[in-house]
């Protein structure tokens, strides 16, 4: 026993459940020391999950908080598109003989570009002759039209939405094909 480690502090519990203070062999202490060990390796580790969830559910809330009325955004998108077709579609000679009428048109488009705006949607109006770009632009139809560049917007068929940076809706746009 005398190339064991003993530490005389240790208590020990005799057997009729009084304690006492005895030795300790090295195994032991060192079989403590090894679970003292992993218990503080399974608590560090219980603390980074704590904290992984706890910015996983602030990063959570934040994207509920910013995208979670896309739904509805999307669902207003066909609404904006057919308020500005109809004003689209009106001739000078309609404009002047329904002018209030046209008037609660523009006011309702203009109030929902203002709750889209409130809400962070952005609208991509590109206009002709402005470059293709795939990350705001859908292409529905390409055409080889003489005296135009190749990737050039011809024709605009439907505005596109972004809400902060995700994209709603890209624009729905005619590109020139044109080779020269």
């Amino acid at each position: 026993m005398q190339d064991e480690k003993l530490n005389p502090e240790a208590e020990v519990v005799a057997e009729g459940g009084e304690q006492e203070f005895g030795y300790i062999d090295a195994a032991e202490l060192d079989a403590l020391k090894a679970e003292r060990d992993e218990l503080r390796d399974k608590y560090m580790r219980a603390l980074a999950d704590a904290e992984n969830s706890r910015r996983r559910a602030d990063r959570d809330r934040r994207e509920a908080e910013q995208y979670g009325g896309s739904r509805l955004a999307r669902d207003l998108l066909p609404v904006h598109d057919n308020l500005k077709r109809a004003l689209e579609a009106l001739g000078e000679e309609q404009r002047a003989q329904s002018a209030a009428f046209v008037e609660g048109v523009e006011l309702t488009l203009r109030e929902l570009h203002s709750i889209f705006s409130k809400h962070g949607v952005r609208v991509i109006s590109p206009a002709i002759g402005d470059a293709f770009d795939p990350q705001e632009h859908e292409a529905m139809f390409e055409a080889p039209v003489p005296g135009t560049v190749k990737g050039t917007i011809l024709q605009v068929m439907a505005d596109g939405f972004m809400l902060h940076d995700r994209l709603l809706r890209p624009a729905q746009v005619g590109v020139s094909s044109f080779p020269g």
